[in-house]
């Protein structure tokens, strides 16, 4: 095979890594500079901290710079401004998928990310002029982002030999587990030392930054790649030889029909429940039950996300080697690191929710959770390669139109479950999500597939008649 360093599949997947990064960093900066946006006494009043577990605060206070605009957004106000976002996001996933097999992944994935990034630059302005502008940005970067997850499943179709497709995939969207590790704490210290605006700015500069070298490097696929050495390009070609469609036309009604896809569907809907419930209400719990200040909560919040990041690395290795080494059946891999990544997390997570107040503990579990968590970029994840390669933008479109549904509602529901912020209520967060998890595991081992579906080939029609 071909060296995999300074190649340029590893090259791609490096720059695709950088850009996930910097997405999830935009996603996720509001919800730490929400807090120092909102004045102080528009939220307090009305939550009821539970005085379970005992203040521990030793963290010496520095005067904190107070210049930033403050509004005066009520709890529910907030809960629109951070949901906002998912409204965007789940429209643009199969138009994008589909574009992206059209026009193809390169132009759709940079300028989803560009988009992004300059509406973050415009949060400032938008916050200032109200919050039906702030909403409408939110919306919109939600539209850019929702693209490119599809375009770059869609442009490792043509990029990645099927097995090293556990590897390439796994470095390319662990960018976005370290894009939440880096921005949850960095703009903590941001809003902490400098003012909440430069939150916005720092990270949507380096967005447009991205995007140029975004431009100038990559190539939708081998055959157009500038740089690529002869080798490179014959050895991937040839690895994805009979696994190509070349009809135009999608066949929506044998994929819409097809169980190994719904299998994908269930796995990514409860898996993604549990991840955006704890990414938009672990800071709350920490502070609400654990009692823990700000500062500490930034980093120890961004902890499971550091051991998601990973052993999403690691896991992307194992897969295949247990492919390509071991000869292990593709259906196998995905099914275990499905089985590993959804019942091990919600074990963790019920266990959570019982050890009272000991917060290392808690810590400790919660982390546990999330990071068993990365076992499924190597599972159902990128299993949608597996069943369809040249329709594989299209596919992650649709799971991941039924996934962004947990973003929305998630949060939501726990909200209404936690009113009096007691341990009790907590632990009923924790137990739905766990079960969910549970079922979706169980699916996926029953339905999943590992082999290209005959609908997925070119030929297909042919077989037909």
């Amino acid at each position: 095979s071909v060296p995999a360093c300074c190649s340029a599949r590893y090259n791609l997947a490096l720059l695709a890594c950088f850009g996930f990064f910097l997405l999830y960093a935009l996603r996720v900066n509001l919800s730490v500079a929400l807090v120092d946006m909102v004045e102080p006494n528009t939220s307090s009043a009305k939550n009821v901290t539970s005085n379970v577990c005992p203040e521990h605060s030793s963290t010496i206070n520095v005067p904190r710079n107070t210049t930033g605009e403050k509004y005066s957004w009520d709890a529910e106000t907030q809960g629109w401004i951070l949901g906002s976002f998912f409204y965007g996001y789940i429209i643009t996933q199969i138009p994008g998928g589909y574009l992206a097999s059209r026009i193809g992944g390169k132009l759709l994935l940079g300028f989803g990310i560009f988009g992004t990034s300059v509406f973050t630059l415009l949060t400032p302005l938008a916050a200032n002029l109200g919050v039906g502008y702030l909403i409408a940005v939110r919306v919109l970067e939600g539209l850019g982002e929702g693209v490119t997850f599809p375009a770059m499943h869609s442009m490792w179709s043509s990029w990645a030999p099927p097995l090293e497709r556990s590897k390439l995939l796994s470095i390319s969207y662990a960018g976005a587990q370290l894009g939440t590790v880096v921005s949850l704490p960095l703009s903590g210290l941001i809003c902490y030392y400098m003012n909440w605006v430069y939150v916005f700015y720092i990270f949507g500069a380096l967005g447009v930054l991205w995007w140029f070298f975004w431009m100038l490097l990559v190539s939708d696929t081998p055959e157009a790649h500038k740089s690529i050495s002869h080798a490179e390009r014959e050895y991937i070609l040839s690895s994805l030889k009979d696994q190509l469609s070349t009809q135009k036309s999608v066949p929506w009604r044998p994929m819409l029909g097809s169980l190994p896809l719904w299998a994908i569907v269930v796995a990514h809907f409860s898996y993604n429940w549990t991840f955006y419930t704890l990414l938009t209400l672990l800071p709350t719990y920490m502070k609400e039950i654990l009692r823990f200040d700000a500062q500490e909560n930034g980093f120890l919040s961004a902890l499971p996300y550091f051991g998601c990041w990973l052993c999403i690395i690691l896991s992307g290795q194992i897969a295949d080697y247990l492919r390509e080494k071991q000869n292990f059946s593709t259906v196998c891999v995905r099914k275990s690191f499905t089985l590993i990544g959804m019942i091990g997390p919600a074990l963790f997570l019920v266990a959570a929710g019982f050890i009272g107040c000991n917060y290392s503990l808690a810590v400790a579990f919660v982390t546990i959770s999330t990071t068993l968590g990365g076992f499924c970029t190597s599972g159902y994840s990128i299993n949608h390669l597996d069943i369809a390669p040249s329709y594989a933008g299209i596919l992650l479109g649709i799971t991941n139109s039924f996934a962004t549904i947990p973003g929305m509602v998630g949060p939501v529901i726990a909200k209404n479950l936690t009113h009096n912020n007691t341990v009790g209520e907590w632990q009923m967060v924790f137990y739905i999500a766990a079960s969910i998890n549970l079922f979706g595991a169980i699916f996926f081992a029953l339905f999943a597939s590992g082999e290209v579906q005959d609908w997925a080939v070119s030929g297909y029609h042919l077989h037909r008649n």
